[in-house]
């Protein structure tokens, strides 16, 4: 609707994010980058709200892609932001809607002193950056190339694990025989390695050789279920020193009782992350 005399109230940018990825690692067409590289952020909506409360939503992911559409219009397609950039825009996203502050609750594990923190949300954002995917690893004459996988790779794996998981937890109180049982839980099994091996190939963007650049992902994915166990350790470790790097360090407290320091992992689950925001 164009010419709304309502449109002075609309919402209007918070806060500006600079992403970790600052820009990279996305498809033509799949965000719009401002000259100055700050994407502008908005508050969210009462749609959103209700979005992000929908269990059906949360779980395939769709509430998350929904909310970051809404909120930070320069991403065009949400499902192809790289795994680095979503805690960013989340935490973004919360600082724009409710504010810089955020209450932790949390327990000592010395103690068991139950308590509530008052964290700066902005400090968060601060630390958050993008580990160095432009340095390969080196084995003999090949070269691999990395990258973080996008938002639809990680959530589509992180459904077929939940769902294998789930099977595994409740196969041993089915009224299966035995030798059932033995076999489904083999099957299940063989499904999260076979996750976990296509998982792994989406964190690769090429393997070089002295005679080819390869680049199709069926061709890396039939290389790591072939290759010897020193060089799939070498990649695995590899790329999940880069996940490890990109991921949300846990909190540094100090209990107000005993006065001991420990750490509280920090997790942006929508469900919890936006809860206590409302």
């Amino acid at each position: 609707m164009s010419n709304n005399p309502l449109s002075q109230y609309f919402r209007q940018p918070s806060i500006y994010l600079k992403l970790p990825s600052l820009g990279q690692y996305y498809p033509d067409g799949t965000l719009n980058m401002p000259v100055n590289g700050e994407i502008p952020v908005y508050p969210m909506t009462a749609i959103d709200e209700i979005t992000y409360r929908t269990p059906d939503a949360l779980f395939n992911g769709s509430a998350v892609a929904t909310v970051i559409k809404s909120c930070i219009p320069n991403v065009i397609d949400p499902w192809a932001i790289p795994a680095i950039d979503i805690d960013s825009m989340l935490v973004a996203i919360r600082i724009a809607s409710y504010g810089h502050t955020m209450e932790v609750e949390t327990t000592c594990p010395h103690c068991q002193e139950e308590a509530a923190y008052g964290l700066d949300l902005r400090s968060v954002l601060e630390k958050m950056k993008s580990p160095n995917y432009n340095e390969p690893i080196i084995s003999g004459d090949v070269e691999i190339y990395f990258r973080p996988m996008n938002y639809k790779n990680l959530n589509d794996n992180n459904l077929k694990q939940f769902e294998e998981q789930k099977l595994l937890q409740v196969l041993p109180t089915t009224n299966l025989e035995d030798t059932e049982k033995i076999s489904a839980m083999s099957a299940a099994l063989l499904k999260l390695t076979d996750i976990t091996m296509h998982a792994l190939s989406q964190s690769i963007t090429a393997v070089k050789t002295p005679t080819a650049l390869v680049s199709e992902p069926e061709y890396i994915e039939e290389m790591l279920r072939n290759c010897d166990r020193k060089l799939f350790n070498k990649i695995r470790d590899h790329i999940l020193k880069l996940k490890s790097q990109s991921e949300l360090q846990p909190l540094l407290l100090k209990c107000n009782t005993c006065t001991k320091e420990y750490q509280q992992a920090m997790t942006l689950d929508m469900t919890s992350f936006f809860a206590d925001a409302s």
